[in-house]
């Protein structure tokens, strides 16, 4: 692993094995883990407290099917802010990690400063989170909405 914690980490053939099956099957007991990769699972187990504790693995969580809890409505939405100082943009981020409805946020270089994921119910509902959440935000100058009809690919990390 590299010192800096921020920085990409020095993986051989078996973390990323873990990693990949993992990312496929987070519920895996170690053993069967062990198994898939090629190794007993005392070095298994050892690798994976190892990444945990690097920050590689971040956590284990399940994955929702969002559409079967009735939330089916997403849109992407480019925002663009007045003031793009370091202030600003902390300021900025803080907000948006407290609205519920958006999933993702990422700061873009580009002719707008961020993309935001937000899902919601229905139309109705994503109008009242951009009105009342989204658009008071800290500097917000103006936002574009781009509503996705159908999600083509949606994965976890691949490629390890």
């Amino acid at each position: 692993m590299t010192d800096d914690p921020q920085g990409p980490a020095e993986l051989d053939r078996h973390d990323r094995a873990i990693l990949s099956v993992l990312a496929a099957e987070g519920r895996l007991p170690v053993a069967d883990v062990a198994r898939r990769i090629g190794l007993s699972k005392s070095p298994t187990q050892a690798r994976l407290k190892r990444l945990e504790a690097e920050g590689v693995i971040t956590g284990y969580r399940a994955q929702i099917d969002a559409i079967r809890l009735g939330l089916d409505h997403v849109a992407f939405v480019e925002v663009r802010l007045r003031d793009t100082s370091e202030t600003s943009l902390a300021a900025f981020n803080a907000a948006v990690s407290k609205v519920p409805e958006i999933e993702q946020a990422h700061m873009i270089a580009g002719n707008f400063d961020y993309l935001l994921k937000v899902r919601t119910a229905s139309m109705s509902d994503y109008r009242r989170v951009l009105a009342e959440a989204i658009s008071t935000l800290p500097n917000v100058a103006g936002t574009s909405t781009f509503v996705a009809m159908e999600a083509v690919k949606d994965e976890v990390v691949s490629g390890l």
